[in-house]
């Protein structure tokens, strides 16, 4: 455990994306690397999660939001980052995309899996519910979620309930929850240029669902091409 690496990386990070900001942001800002550098002498954090918490909470920050990461839910739950303002709770998880190696042979149903289940999850907690990831990740967001929850079906519900089953199961997340968890949006965290976006949830399902496409359809077509 490298812990004067963890806190230069971590500071030089935050100060990068509040370059252009006044004193109340950037103090702010850095006292949230402080927070993950204590946590990261536990043990409790690493580097590649948490070089994304302080950049996606200086956006919030600078939106009027007071800002704690790897904040207590509950017993077991802890959420990334999750702001706080006169108009209710702002959670975002983050997700880099990370597969254990016990399922390194289903990736893809692993992370759909997971992604579904933060959704159903975390989104009870907030008023507004947002995952977070890298430009160079795509999230695999099924789009029952970003459906208002009275254009559900109670099929469509069952059918990822199957999915979280298989990862999640304690407790099970019921098909009436997934009914009611929504998500509101995507933040893109670049830790390149410490800066972060915020894209409505539709708009990003429609282009990673049609590139998912295109990969699918591109490696039948290999396999298609050997037999």
């Amino acid at each position: 455990m490298d812990v004067r690496r963890f806190r230069a990386d971590l500071y030089e990070l935050a100060a990068k994306a509040c370059a252009e900001d006044g004193p109340e942001v950037r103090s702010k800002v850095l006292g949230i690397a402080d927070i993950l550098v204590k946590l990261y002498k536990k043990n409790l954090v690493k580097i590649n999660h948490s070089a994304l918490e302080p950049v996606c909470a200086r956006s919030l920050v600078k939106r009027g939001y007071e800002v704690k990461v790897e904040h207590k839910l509950g017993k077991a739950l802890v959420c990334d980052v999750m702001g706080f303002r006169g108009d209710g709770p702002l959670i975002v998880e983050i997700e880099t995309g990370f597969i254990p190696p016990e399922e390194a042979l289903k990736p893809s149903a692993y992370a759909r899996s997971r992604i579904a289940s933060k959704i159903a999850r975390y989104s009870r907690f907030a008023g507004k519910f947002a995952l977070g990831t890298t430009p160079s990740y795509i999230l695999d967001v099924p789009e029952f979620f970003v459906k208002p929850p009275r254009a559900r079906t109670l099929k469509e519900a069952e059918k990822i309930k199957t999915l979280t089953d298989i990862w999640y199961n304690k407790p099970r997340i019921s098909a009436e929850e997934l009914m009611q968890a929504r998500v509101h949006a995507i933040f893109l965290i670049d830790v390149d240029r410490a800066s972060s976006e915020e894209i409505d949830p539709e708009t990003y399902v429609a282009m990673s669902s049609s590139l998912m496409d295109w990969r699918r359809n591109a490696t039948r077509g290999r396999f298609e091409s050997q037999e």
